[in-house]
């Protein structure tokens, strides 16, 4: 019997706040251990959570992104577990009533589009981190209370590699919007996996397993290649599976079970009695939809098709957000698209590294690189003095067509002055200009060289090498 496997992913997001969810709290990473702690975040009693509106608009702005309804009525609930590294013995998150709903992700896989549909993405609280030791265990809470996000996937996901692909799509859209940095190694994204095997065709569920304990998106991947194969063995050979968690041990490659997967109803969730419904105003979604940004699989698209780029220029300007963005200040009316991304990604970034600037920090005008192609192109200068000039546009910043005149660069395109130079090479070089008319069509090249080195690299290289030809010809 042949077997197919249904995979959701839940994925832990922090939120780029300044300060926690319900306190005051700074959020910031690497802090001494239990620094950023109040009465509010360790859960003391009496104390009572207000509500970051940050966290609140980012929760939002990330639904927009996703493609999310956004309810006009939202509401926080107390979802009670008795761990080391919950402090108050409950977590604030939303159940029933969350903040965003019914979305989904598009992204690349295989060569076409992929869909996976988000249930929710909901807003609640971060936990401690435990830490083991030889002899003793220790919880720092400075990450209790940090705003998290929890997105939710429908299990539309059907392979391993399809689950790595819509991680990496949904981390890029998240850091597109500016929601979160999304560092896996400062644990701002964290991905649990529900993963079940059942024979091809059956619309039913098989039994869900939970994996956890994945500290990266590759680890997610290698989790699933363990775990599907695990799963149809035992269904083949006739054994049962129970819905359970497992953990994933990323040193022996395998998943371990950890416990029976809990019901909602353990959790006993209930209403948060201390924090308010969020009924956002027609007003203060308008404001916050104003912050959607174009994600990346769009921009992506529109660079192939607007622009005419391969595909590689394109991801280009998708990972680097401001050099596209300086990309498509330089293009406009330009008629030679490719050549101003040709020497923004080959020429202006490698300055720019070269120099260790930020791009804003640049000299260069976004419109001086069209006239700069447009000198080239219309033979004023060769490729050759054009790089001249740029590096000499980087370092001042001076118009490409001034720098031509000041400096006298323009190209050589007499043709008496030419000949004269292709008869100085001609006659210093009579090994060359034998071994051209033996056959040795490379020669040909060494003798171009000799002439740009007598014309100061200005001669017009296209006249070289019809010059030369005619006079070695004859």
């Amino acid at each position: 019997m042949e077997y197919e496997v249904v995979i959701g992913l839940e994925t832990h997001v922090q939120l780029k706040t300044k300060s926690k969810m319900w306190c005051g709290c700074a959020n910031e990473f690497g802090a001494p251990p239990n620094t950023n702690v109040c009465p509010v975040c360790l859960g003391m009693p009496g104390v009572l959570p207000v509500a970051n509106e940050e966290g609140l608009r980012l929760t939002t702005l990330t639904g927009y992104l996703l493609n999310c309804s956004i309810p006009r009525f939202a509401k926080f609930d107390r979802k009670n577990y008795f761990y080391p590294d919950a402090s108050k013995n409950y977590q604030i998150t939303q159940y029933d009533k969350p903040s965003t709903a019914n979305g989904y992700v598009d992204f690349e896989f295989n060569g076409s589009i992929s869909r996976v549909r988000i249930t929710r993405a909901h807003l609640e609280e971060d936990v401690g981190k435990n830490f083991h030791f030889d002899r003793n265990s220790g919880v720092d809470f400075n990450r209790a209370g940090v705003p998290l996000l929890e997105i939710v996937s429908e299990p539309d996901i059907t392979s391993p590699d399809m689950a790595y692909e819509y991680l990496n799509a949904l981390v890029d859209i998240l850091v597109y919007g500016g929601i979160s940095d999304c560092d896996m190694e400062k644990g701002m994204v964290r991905c649990d996996v529900n993963v079940s095997v059942r024979p091809k065709g059956q619309k039913e569920l098989g039994a869900k397993i939970e994996i956890k304990n994945m500290n990266s998106f590759s680890g997610v991947r290698k989790a699933l290649e363990y775990e599907i194969p695990r799963q149809i063995e035992v269904v083949t050979k006739g054994g049962k599976l129970s819905q359970e968690t497992r953990r994933w041990d990323d040193v022996a490659n395998i998943t371990e079970t950890m416990r029976s997967k809990e019901q909602a109803h353990d959790y006993r969730y209930f209403p948060e009695p201390d924090l308010m419904p969020f009924e956002p105003t027609e007003a203060w979604l308008e404001t916050v939809s104003k912050s959607v940004v174009e994600l990346p699989l769009a921009r992506k698209q529109r660079f192939m098709t607007d622009y005419q780029l391969p595909e590689p220029d394109a991801e280009t300007f998708v990972n680097d957000v401001p050099l596209g963005n300086y990309f498509e200040a330089a293009v406009k009316g330009s008629k030679n698209q490719k050549a101003v991304a040709n020497w923004v990604i080959n020429n202006l970034r490698a300055k720019i590294t070269e120099a260790q600037i930020p791009l804003a920090d640049v000299k260069v005008k976004p419109t001086d690189i069209p006239e700069l192609i447009a000198l080239v192109d219309g033979g004023k200068i060769n490729g050759k003095i054009a790089q001249d000039v740029f590096a000499e546009m980087f370092a001042t910043g001076e118009a490409p067509a001034r720098i031509v005149e000041q400096k006298g660069l323009a190209q050589v395109s007499d043709t008496g002055a030419i000949e004269k130079f292709c008869d100085e090479a001609i006659a210093a070089n009579p090994k060359s200009v034998e071994d051209y008319k033996s056959g040795k069509i490379a020669a040909l090249n060494s003798l171009k060289g000799q002439v740009m080195k007598l014309s100061k690299g200005k001669a017009n290289p296209n006249l070289v090498g019809e010059i030369l030809e005619r006079k070695l010809k004859a």
